[in-house]
């Protein structure tokens, strides 16, 4: 089978392309075309002729989101528009990777496949809007919701909270929103199994839930850093764009395709944290 994966270069395609070893994989970057042009896109797909696609390409920068909401709806929404249509003629499912952030984060369960979305922020919403273009015109897709993703070849949480520490001794984490951390490597493996399983949304992220504090505490202590870490709350650090604040997801669907959940986040992080490139 020829898969292809856009934003090969960035975070999650850097996984995938880890863990996609055995099949012919076609990592493709900005440079192969650009994802806003319709005819670029159409015109390399075509070229390619890819048995199985999947969508990374990203504007995931949530405040950069807000700022520039035109640039987020181009990117992921209309992006993700011009990689179905092209991938439709040729038969090609594509699957499409989007984000917790489409959820208000009101609930105080994890959201299920089913559950009613409603995004609080514009990179939500840009990508809410990649979904239904992806599920309105297209014949064979998956939608995979993650969430809170760090891994090698991108910026994270979990690096940010490293290199906050950094020659500091304390550091301010807010305490009043919950997910569940996603390492990258986790994601890939099950992106992997999907192929040729039932079509529709998918939410896959590793096991359990936290605080984002909660999380920070987590690295400080894998690592063994002498620091303080602060509960603060979101209104504190005064960011750009709202989070949701409980935004963990179900893997349900996953679990009624026969592929197991993935490990528990504080089981994924030890290993990302404890490799020997951290």
């Amino acid at each position: 089978m020829k898969i292809a994966v856009t934003g090969s270069s960035g975070m999650l395609g850097t996984a995938i392309k880890q863990v996609f070893t055995d099949k012919e994989l076609i990592a493709l970057t900005r440079n192969d075309f650009d994802i806003t042009d319709p005819d670029s896109t159409r015109t390399a797909i075509r070229d390619i002729k890819p048995d199985f696609l999947i969508h990374a390409a990203a504007f995931t920068d949530v405040d950069g989101c807000e700022a520039d909401p035109e640039k987020a709806y181009l990117v992921n929404s209309v992006g993700a528009r011009n990689v179905v249509i092209a991938c439709e003629p040729i038969n090609c499912p594509v699957l499409y990777i989007s984000t917790d952030y489409v959820f208000d984060g009101r609930e105080k369960t994890p959201y299920s496949e089913g559950e009613h979305p409603d995004p609080v922020n514009k990179y939500g919403l840009s990508k809410l809007i990649g979904e239904y273009f992806v599920s309105m015109l297209s014949s064979r897709f998956y939608i995979v919701r993650t969430s809170w993703l760090y891994g090698k070849g991108g910026k994270n949480f979990v690096d940010s909270i490293l290199q906050g520490l950094s020659g500091n001794k304390e550091i301010d984490v807010v305490n009043d929103q919950t997910g569940s951390p996603t390492y990258t490597q986790d994601l890939a493996s099950r992106l992997k199994e999907l192929p040729g399983k039932g079509f529709g949304v998918y939410h896959i992220t590793n096991s359990s839930y936290c605080t984002r504090y909660e999380l920070a505490l987590e690295i400080v202590r894998i690592k063994g850093i002498k620091a303080r870490v602060n509960p603060v709350t979101s209104g504190k650090l005064a960011r750009p764009a709202k989070r949701p604040g409980f935004s963990a997801l179900a893997s349900t669907r996953l679990q009624h395709e026969g592929i197991s959940e993935p490990r528990h986040w504080k089981e994924a992080l030890k290993e990302y944290l404890t490799g020997p490139n951290i």
